[in-house]
């Protein structure tokens, strides 16, 4: 053992075991009591328009259409998300959230995933019919 250090096996392992079974109980009763929110049977005949996607792509269906080039964008973020680790200059002597040398890093990564939230929101609370900017009733 090294002198200074606390070994992190029984004194952050067992409440962070605990608290996974508690988390995980509390959603077996949550879904065993919050119904669904299903819709109607899928009818191919008469397909929903538009055809939303899940939420966590509504992002990307709001940035494709306004245009299908935005999408060689979206494929260079996630590359660059990617290759992260392998973009730090200096080798890191300690932890730290935001270096000097990184705040204008961290602040262009913070302000994607932002554009990537309010494009989420913009597609799931604003799009209504045809795909038209509506207002949230």
């Amino acid at each position: 053992m090294i002198p200074g250090h606390v070994p992190s096996s029984p004194h952050l392992f067992r409440p962070v075991l605990r608290a996974a079974a508690a988390w995980l109980v509390a959603l077996l009763i949550a879904a065993a009591l919050v119904p669904a929110p299903l819709e109607r049977a899928a009818d191919p005949a008469h397909a929903p328009n538009p055809a939303k996607a899940a939420w966590f792509l509504l992002g990307v269906q709001e940035l494709v259409s306004h245009g299908t080039a935005w999408i060689w964008a979206l494929v260079a973020l996630a590359a660059g998300f990617v290759a992260l680790p392998w973009l730090r200059r200096t080798p890191a002597e300690h932890a730290a959230w935001f270096r000097r040398g990184e705040r204008l890093f961290a602040a262009a990564i913070a302000g994607l995933a932002l554009a990537l939230l309010a494009l989420t929101l913009i597609g799931l609370c604003f799009r209504g019919a045809q795909w038209r900017f509506v207002l949230p009733s």
